[in-house]
């Protein structure tokens, strides 16, 4: 039986790695740039996406697509900042893959007209690691109320990535949060990744990571262009 569980497994993942690989070409002959966010449950990562989106809303064309288990809370959230929002509803399912991606965008946008696609991926930071959703640009966010080990719990995630994104910055003092333990276990597991430290609450750092997103954008065409995880 675990064999033959193995054997499904690799085979889903194969499966993955051919729709993300198609996605990924039509997203570069689109010159639509992809943003893939992955978490825990209550790092903020709607809230900064939110955020995010507004502020770029006059400048790009801008959408998202929105992975939840239950509810379509966060999407009629991130619709707030004048963007189209599609929920992708994964039921069991644990996170995100490039099936239901394409799914989603199938009917409902064409890539061609989009600057920017900000993939919000299911709240977890084990499943969602695996699966390659075709993008340009990985972040992985955690906060200070989770505790500075969260890099060494869950590595895939943060290997994984191209930046990480420290959040809820305005909490750290009241939680007592080590800063240089935290920055220290990111660099254990990803040696040079960039990390970028914020709260979407109170706008501190807010604009470093615009930066940095925008500077992402700019070098589509050098080393993030086609970046596999």
């Amino acid at each position: 039986m675990r064999i033959r569980l193995v054997d499904v497994q690799q085979s889903v993942l194969k499966k993955n790695v051919t729709l993300a690989e198609r996605l990924r070409e039509r997203f570069g002959r689109s010159g639509t740039f992809v943003v893939n966010l992955l978490s825990s449950p209550g790092a903020g990562k709607t809230t900064l996406l939110e955020e995010t989106l507004r502020r770029l809303a006059p400048e790009l064309r801008a959408a998202a697509l929105v992975g939840d288990q239950a509810t379509d809370n966060d999407a009629r959230r991130l619709a707030r900042a004048g963007v189209p929002v599609k929920q992708i509803t994964t039921g069991a399912e644990c996170r995100l893959d490039a099936e239901m991606v394409t799914e989603a965008l199938r009917g409902w946008r064409d890539e061609r007209e989009l600057d920017l696609l900000a993939i919000e991926n299911v709240g977890n930071l084990i499943c969602p690691a695996e699966y390659d959703l075709g993008e340009d640009l990985r972040v992985v966010l955690f906060s200070v109320t989770e505790g500075e080990d969260k890099p060494l719990k869950y590595p895939l995630a943060f290997h994984t990535a191209h930046v990480a994104l420290v959040t809820k910055l305005d909490l750290a003092e009241a939680v007592a949060f080590d800063r240089d333990r935290a920055l220290e276990n990111i660099e254990r597991v990803h040696p040079g990744i960039p990390v970028v430290e914020l709260s979407a609450r109170t706008g501190d750092g807010v604009d470093r990571w615009l930066d940095f997103l925008a500077g992402a954008r700019r070098a589509k065409a050098g080393p993030l262009a086609g970046a596999r995880p």
